[in-house]
């Protein structure tokens, strides 16, 4: 057994939350598992998932020794449109995961690539993120690089870290902005209210930057185009809530009546634009946004 303690730093906040958030490899689901099995304690004590913490209280966790799973191939049907002997280009459907973690251990991005590609896939992010150089949310769909060799792999780690790829995102959001254009420059950390989320943070954020321009506005809703400047983890979903427009749907960020909207936010990754690794080409690919953002947009139109 590997013993794991935590001392909390939030009020109030659940237990099974809490284990979640702070410990990114063990899902919610799993954190609940491990509570109900007597695996979790907290200040000596055995108590629920929903238990409520307090500042300062111990939790200590025994986790079973489990050696890292190989993800394995699965016969996933997945939309590639663009492949040579470096990488690969994904069109991602909305609500497919990228990689294996706990909680979805099959049926993800990784899983149906090592089918498609028997196994030729950079190694550098081990057993289970083969080829996998960066990501986009499950409920966000859209395009993404994938890297069949460890130098490709170096190559896209490095012009993300330098913010020299092109990357533009179609979203339709809550409210009518008013501005054409706008640039939203503000740095993001993890929450510190609620360690699930992340929010604008000036003291400890890490630099984040997220250009928009409005395509379409509706009585209720904004069709935008958004542009990364950053890359930070939920970044658009981040800032748009931030300057009180979050995505249509978004479970996390969204006001609470759009919630209720089951389908995850609408956030479509539509532009992917870099030079090859190999033969320095400028490469750029697009694709279409999914029925379910299509009918977002005509729904909002209908309102």
């Amino acid at each position: 057994m590997t013993q794991i303690k935590i001392i909390s730093e939030i009020e109030n906040d659940r237990l099974d939350a809490y284990i979640s958030a702070t410990n990114p490899s063990i899902s919610r689901s799993y954190a609940q598992k491990l509570i109900s099995s007597g695996c979790v304690t907290v200040n000596g004590i055995l108590v629920p998932g929903k238990h409520k913490l307090r500042i300062n209280d111990v939790i200590e966790l025994s986790l079973p020794e489990v050696s890292s799973p190989k993800a394995l191939p699965e016969d996933i049907d997945i939309n590639v449109i663009f492949e040579d002997k470096d990488i690969l280009v994904v069109d991602k459907p909305k609500g497919m995961v990228v990689h294996p973690a706990a909680g979805n251990s099959t049926g993800t991005l990784v899983n149906a690539l090592l089918s498609y590609s028997a196994g030729r896939l950079s190694s550098i992010n081990g057993v289970e993120r083969p080829g996998i150089v960066h990501r986009i949310d499950k409920n966000t769909s859209g395009i993404l690089i994938v890297t069949k060799t460890d130098f490709a792999h170096e190559y896209f780690s490095r012009l993300f870290k330098i913010h020299d790829i092109k990357r533009i995102y179609l979203g339709l959001v809550e409210g009518v902005i008013d501005e054409n254009k706008g640039k939203i420059d503000a740095p993001i950390a993890r929450d510190k209210n609620n360690r699930i989320k992340m929010a604008v943070s000036p003291i400890d954020g890490k630099n984040a930057v997220t250009h928009f321009e409005v395509l379409e506005r509706y009585s209720k809703h904004t069709l935008i185009k958004v542009e990364l400047e950053t890359g930070r983890t939920h970044q658009i979903r981040v800032h748009m809530a931030y300057i009180g427009h979050p995505l249509l749907g978004d479970d996390v960020y969204g006001s609470k009546k759009q919630k209720e909207i089951k389908t995850g936010q609408s956030l479509h990754a539509g532009t992917l634009g870099f030079v090859h690794p190999v033969s320095n080409e400028y490469m750029e690919f697009s694709s279409n946004p999914p029925i379910e953002f299509t009918e977002a947009v005509e729904f909002a139109k209908g309102l």
